[in-house]
């Protein structure tokens, strides 16, 4: 869990960095609530895994095959949501959302 602390460390140094620097007209307004809702996701893929890996090692599979299955209907749920609420830009919206799927499952 310590990595992905880190992760996120560095990624929101990233997002405030494009603060900074003038290079927010490339990424959604919405770039802070994207990176908490990863963050708290992959806690909570942590935590469940954790609980499969140290109760019963023989069922981590259908653990973690499980919690693949609720991060792909809970990410389809968040950006239903912000869609059907109205944002700015949807385009910006999608790629960063995507590339911090990738980043957090390739993580």
């Amino acid at each position: 869990m310590l990595r992905t602390i880190i992760f996120t460390l560095l990624l929101g140094i990233v997002l405030f960095t494009a603060d900074y620097f003038s290079f927010n007209q490339y990424l959604p307004v919405e770039k802070w609530y994207i990176l908490f809702f990863f963050f708290s996701l992959a806690w909570l893929q942590h935590r469940l895994m954790s609980y499969g890996w140290t109760n019963n090692r023989e069922k981590f599979v259908q653990f973690y095959m499980a919690t693949v299955v609720v991060r792909l209907l809970v990410c389809s749920a968040f950006v239903g949501v912000f869609l059907y609420l109205g944002v700015v830009s949807q385009e910006r919206f999608i790629i960063t959302f995507f590339a911090f799927y990738l980043f957090y499952t390739c993580f």
